[in-house]
């Protein structure tokens, strides 16, 4: 049995929780409360949870009493265990009324070939049942859940680094920075070719976070340990004062939550410069304030259209991103890969300067939205739609590469266009062709004149009735 097999074995045991009432978002919490003492099982690693509540406690007892003593587990763990166990079960709480169906999600995990799970990583597991609840709509997750494809094509190109500090300010379920890791390990040979001072950093230090929601930063806590990493991941909203702590960071991938603060209030933070409604406009101050000041400090970051053009304080925040960095590439992506399937969005590649102006001389946009497919479950993004785009952002001399989607913009154009990067679009072939539609000037003298003639006309009759009626 394969991951693919068993997380669909998984995923369909919540067919099992609809008479309770529970939606998919609960379920797959409840499943992360379960998973983790079997997956601490199957890993050797249940040193540090209480022995009347480990796996074999749990297995063993049924009906109303395992109801019971799950209800105590879950509140125990939270209260007077330590470290990710504490994290992780803080808040926890059981959605499952009836006991013999708690019972036999219990039995039907416990049944699993969790001999071929480890065998292909039970973190791939986990981020599989994730997947699967961001690709089921009714579930809400797939607001914080990044097409896995262009995770990885990010990651690719900003290239983390052994060493480096990498941060997700707006972490969902830790997926950048699962990738970021894998990156690592699979160039530097499952880390075996780091010394061991470097191995621990890269498992406790190298990667950190920040989820304002509980819910999804119990998921991310689950992820995280079972990709071992063990760095932190705090719970609370970036865009307050504990932003203020995230800094100096080598390497930043994220894709920040959409929208406005609650009642248009603005973020809590004293250390920004211009403060907005904006979630992203705050997101995007906050990652490149926190970058290293090295000239070598880089990020990309997911943001809508907006972010693009939005005048006012939108427009001071990108004159200061340019100055401060050398905003490089854009990626315009296509429609219909997120949740929301309205929302139009971006890639913002980066880097921060040593020094605080004039660190940008020319954006380089890639039309990845104009004349391409919709997506969907029907029509997934995959690796291979970026091609291009990681060929043409690669390239020694970009402006030798033959691709009508790669345009370039320099500094000067943008400024005289108000600072707005809302730039890099190509035609769009569904539209009616240009040629084809008449010249609106054209048109407006041609109607005009007309109208004249017409006034005239009409002159001519009321003249003659006139001349008429005298006689």
């Amino acid at each position: 049995m394969n991951t693919n097999e068993i997380v669909s074995k998984l995923w369909n045991l919540c067919n099992v929780l609809r008479d309770d009432g529970i939606t998919y978002h609960q379920y797959v919490s409840e499943l992360t409360y379960i998973l983790f003492l079997k997956m601490s099982k199957e890993r050797d690693v249940e040193t540090n949870i209480p022995e009347e509540y480990r796996w074999d406690r749990l297995v063993e007892k049924d009906g109303v009493e395992l109801k019971n003593f799950y209800r105590q587990l879950l509140l125990d763990l939270g209260t007077k265990s330590e470290g990710r166990i504490k994290e992780i079960y803080t808040n926890a709480n059981s959605n499952i009324d009836e006991p013999k169906n708690l019972e036999k999600i219990i039995k039907s995990i416990d049944q699993l070939d969790w001999y071929s799970a480890k065998e292909e990583g039970l973190g791939n597991l986990y981020e599989g049942l994730l997947e699967k609840n961001a690709n089921e709509k009714k579930s809400g997750a797939g607001q914080y859940f990044t097409p896995r494809p262009l995770i990885n094509v990010m990651v690719q190109l900003i290239d983390p680094q052994p060493g480096e500090k990498c941060n997700d300010p707006a972490a969902g379920t830790f997926g950048f920075m699962i990738a970021a890791d894998q990156h690592i390990k699979n160039k530097n040979n499952d880390l075996f070719d780091l010394s061991e001072k470097e191995q621990e950093f890269q498992k406790k230090e190298a990667f950190t976070g920040c989820e304002l929601v509980q819910e999804t930063h119990r998921l991310a806590l689950m992820n995280a340990m079972l990709h071992d990493i063990e760095s932190d991941i705090y719970l609370g909203d970036t865009l307050t004062s504990l932003g203020t702590k995230m800094k100096n960071f080598d390497v930043v991938l994220t894709n920040p939550p959409f929208g406005t603060k609650k009642g248009g209030e603005r973020a809590s933070r004293d250390d920004l410069t211009f403060l907005t409604s904006n979630k992203q406009l705050n997101f995007l101050q906050h990652i490149y304030r926190s970058l290293k000041k090295d000239g070598k400090a880089r990020a990309a970051v997911v943001l809508p259209d907006n972010v693009l053009f939005q005048d006012g304080d939108g427009q001071k925040i990108r004159e200061d991103l340019m100055d401060k960095c050398n905003l490089h590439t854009i990626l315009r992506l296509p429609t219909g890969i997120f949740y929301a399937q309205g929302v139009k969005t971006n890639v913002l590649f980066f880097e921060r300067g040593i020094t605080e102006e004039h660190n940008t001389k020319n954006v380089w946009f890639y039309d990845l939205r104009t004349n391409m497919n919709n997506f969907g479950k029907r029509n997934p993004l995959n690796e291979s739609h970026f091609e291009g785009f990681i060929k043409a952002y690669l390239a020694e001399d970009r402006s030798k590469v033959d691709d009508e989607r790669f345009n370039v913009f320099t500094r000067e154009e943008i400024k005289d266009k108000n600072n707005s990067l809302d730039l890099g679009l190509i035609r769009d072939d569904s539209l009616t062709e240009y040629e084809d539609l008449p010249d609106p000037i054209e048109s407006a003298e041609e109607a005009a004149s007309k109208l004249e003639e017409a006034a005239d006309l009409l002159m001519s009759v009321v003249k003659e009735l006139r001349h008429l009626g005298g006689e």
